[in-house]
């Protein structure tokens, strides 16, 4: 069967060719087109456009990039109709997937499954109508969302969490820290790993900070994870402090090292719980005092990070909008490094919290149930 597969951020690339591989072994003579990264790339088929060409970030990123949003679904809306797919499967990004859910219902009356569920129950709940109207499977990765979504009616498919399979399959789990170390060119240092983002704006945002709160333990040595499509000289521009180091395509194998991290809200604060590396997470908000009297009209639920949200309670620190100071995580780093007693409790955490999630499997429970929904149509 033929799959046009949409994912627009870094993170969609790594789960979206995840399950490219395992459509592969349901379904051998699998083609596919997409729009994504260069993991997706790796997995075969034919990229229509590099999610770096359509990360653009809020309102104002939208707003001033309006001319190439509107290129990038108008030629997205030309590859599926060019390709006919036998089923259209979104990757999160819902302010670019939904609309092309709709077209595709719309228009083609292609089938839409939804890899990866948009973050409606946290805000834009309003969204439901537009996923129950136009999407006809939809698969969830966190057991609080088949909750969710059967307040609403909708059923769902829950398949387990990516994260895990990704974590589980990670390359260099043997390194040791001397090994990363001699590698990487680094001191023997203890590390406090720097998790930043993935997109310039964020990581502008946040990162000058994350480095002038670690300054405050210089027996520890600051290491910034890269993000993929990040050029090293847009890093470099940010680091005043010339000690602290980057390292690209090992994020994992850094927070298998580090003593503690400082992570930017997302993705990569689930990641680096089940590797089990202690965190303080930390969102950048603009207007940060202000947004913060509308964050309940705003936000639906109580926690920004993953983990807190999967454990139900506060298991990291969340520093968020005018609460995200060099103060702030330099303090929590500091219970992190050095309370035995409050590090060895979130540690304690994210085991619960990894028992909730289950084992790891979720991209081929994915392909198959997809394969079979597909052939029974």
């Amino acid at each position: 069967m033929k799959y046009f597969i949409i994912a627009g951020e870094a993170s969609g690339d790594l789960h979206a060719s995840n399950l490219m591989r395992e459509l592969k072994v349901e379904d051998p003579q699998a083609d596919f087109c997409f729009l994504g990264g260069d993991l997706m790339q790796a997995q075969g088929g034919k990229m229509i456009k590099h999610y770096r060409k359509m990360a653009f970030m809020g309102f104002w990123g939208v707003l001033k990039n309006a001319r190439k949003v509107l290129n990038n679904i108008n030629e997205c809306k030309k590859a599926i109709i060019s390709y006919q797919p036998d089923v259209v499967i979104l990757v999160d990004y819902p302010g670019f997937n939904l609309p092309m859910a709709r077209f595709t219902k719309e228009k083609l009356n292609i089938p839409v499954y939804y890899y990866i569920s948009p973050k409606i129950w946290a805000w834009k709940e309003h969204r439901i109508k537009a996923i129950k109207q136009y999407v006809d499977k939809l698969f969830t990765i966190f057991p609080f969302e088949t909750t969710f979504y059967a307040r609403h009616n909708y059923p769902v498919e829950y398949i387990g969490n990516p994260s895990v399979d990704s974590i589980s399959a990670r390359p260099n789990q043997q390194q040791t820290f001397s090994e990363f170390c001699t590698i990487n060119k680094l001191s023997k240092k203890p590390i406090i790993a720097l998790l930043a983002g993935s997109r310039k704006q964020e990581i502008s945002a946040c990162l000058p900070r994350m480095i002038q709160a670690t300054q405050r333990f210089p027996e520890y040595q600051a290491i910034v994870a890269g993000a993929p499509g990040i050029a090293p000289s847009f890093y470099k521009s940010l680091l005043k402090d010339k000690s602290v180091r980057i390292t690209f395509d090992q994020t994992y194998e850094l927070l298998q090292q580090a003593k503690a991290a400082v992570v930017n809200s997302g993705t990569a604060t689930l990641e680096t719980a089940l590797i089990g590396t202690p965190q303080v997470v930390v969102y950048n908000v603009y207007f940060g005092r202000f947004m913060m009297l509308l964050k309940d009209y705003f936000v639906k639920v109580k926690y920004i990070s993953l983990v807190n949200l999967v454990a139900e309670k506060e298991v990291v620190k969340e520093l968020m909008a005018h609460f995200f100071t060099i103060e702030n995580v330099s303090k929590e780093l500091d219970n992190i490094l050095h309370d035995k007693t409050y590090r060895e409790n979130m540690l304690h955490e994210y085991n619960i919290m990894k028992d909730s999630l289950g084992g790891p499997g979720a991209a081929s429970k994915a392909a198959k149930k997809m394969v079979e929904f597909l052939k029974a149509k």
